[in-house]
């Protein structure tokens, strides 16, 4: 009997290797490959997005791209001494448009240079170059202000690239959107895991959820020309579109995602813990906020991390809820987060030119701060697991 085991276990062992392997089951093991491919490929593609993104965006990083309106003119001489990649560059010209040119009409636009720049403005602000960091970080006194100020103006004569505002409105509106929708989705969750009725549970959760099916220019237009003069008339502020009216319309789509993870991680606590706090004479509510929430952290923590993250990348119900692009902390002013002037101001910029490459510069600060966001929330949620665990 004994000595029979063991063959029996080397023949299983070897007819389960047997079926699992490529030979005797290609077609599976084809579509297992496949799947393994596809999840690997949806990794590459981000990064691939990011890469072609953070690459246009490579001359701003660099400092290789000049804003300057007004430019010292050369003459010809000088000009056809230039290498031709600045000779180029000076004369505002494609890479197509250049190799096509021939020297004469190069001489040409040389002198057009020069003739215009006779009549060019005389406006000290003209020579700025307001692609480096220290204007698109810093403040500056322009023409006709009486003190530095930071501004996002990307046309007329003078382009102003301070991106400060576009920071400020992002952080702004994805505050106030979690300020709002991470009680009501919180507590949402607690009631529909944990104090509901079954019957009640049943419906509530997917209708809570199917919100997440609305498409934000649906809740964008409502909150544009519903939402925009109700709130305006209980609170009495001066602009009608502002960075509150965009957080609580930003907040809606925040909700469904919120409350879904918080729900799950919150249906998730062993209910032996409920049994033993109800044993000792607890009530629901009690055991609901004293020993499952606390033991739902992590998850917790992970939705309302991914809540934030959902709130800075939103684009379409923030470019039809903000405005002008100003610098202040009231949430009752107008504001313009990143993505809405992505999405306004991308198709108007000139291919190529430095409004086009801020523009990418943008997107690439907006995929690093989310990507991190995103790390970070893991890092934490994990941590808090070892330690609920007990294992740190």
């Amino acid at each position: 009997m004994s000595s029979e085991a063991p063959s029996f276990a080397r023949r299983s062992h070897g007819w389960m290797g047997i079926k699992r392997g490529h030979r005797a089951r290609p077609l599976e093991w084809i579509i297992e490959k496949g799947i393994q491919l596809v999840s690997y490929s949806a990794i590459v593609m981000v990064f691939l997005i990011f890469i072609f993104v953070s690459r246009e965006a490579m001359p701003i990083f660099l400092g290789q791209m000049d804003s300057a309106a007004v430019r010292p003119a050369l003459s010809v001489d000088e000009a056809m001494k230039l290498p031709k990649e600045d000779l180029r560059k000076y004369l505002d010209m494609t890479p197509d448009e250049f190799v096509k040119a021939d020297a004469e009409v190069i001489k040409m636009l040389v002198d057009l240079r020069i003739e215009s720049s006779a009549n060019e403005t005389t406006d000290k602000d003209a020579k700025l170059n307001t692609t480096q960091w220290s204007h698109l970080l810093g403040p500056y006194q322009w023409t006709g202000y009486t003190k530095p100020e930071y501004i996002w103006q990307p046309v007329g004569t003078i382009h102003k690239y301070n991106i400060v505002p576009l920071l400020v409105g992002s952080l702004k509106v994805s505050f106030v959107a979690l300020a709002f929708a991470l009680p009501l989705a919180l507590g949402a969750a607690i009631y529909v895991s944990q104090l509901a009725n079954p019957r009640t549970k049943e419906w509530l959760k997917p209708a809570i959820e199917l919100l997440a099916g609305l498409p934000s220019v649906v809740l964008g237009f409502f909150a544009m020309i519903v939402m925009a003069t109700f709130l305006q008339s209980v609170f009495g502020y001066a602009t009608r579109l502002n960075a509150f009216l965009a957080g609580i319309a930003l907040g809606l789509a925040v909700i469904p995602l919120v409350f879904t993870i918080a729900e799950d991680a919150l249906s998730s606590v062993p209910r032996s813990y409920i049994q033993a706090a109800l044993a000792l004479g607890s009530s629901r509510w009690q055991a609901a906020y004293k020993i499952v929430l606390p033991a739902a952290i992590p998850g917790v923590f992970a939705a309302a991390v991914l809540g934030f993250g959902r709130a800075l990348g939103e684009t379409m119900i923030v470019l039809m809820t903000s405005s002008a692009s100003i610098l202040s902390w009231s949430v009752f002013d107008s504001a313009r987060p990143i993505t809405a002037s992505i999405a306004a101001e991308l198709a108007e910029a000139v291919f190529d030119g430095h409004h086009y490459r801020i523009l990418f510069m943008l997107g690439t600060l907006l995929f690093a701060v989310t990507f991190s966001l995103n790390l970070i929330g893991d890092i934490v949620v994990h941590r808090l697991k070892r330690r609920l665990e007990g294992k740190a």
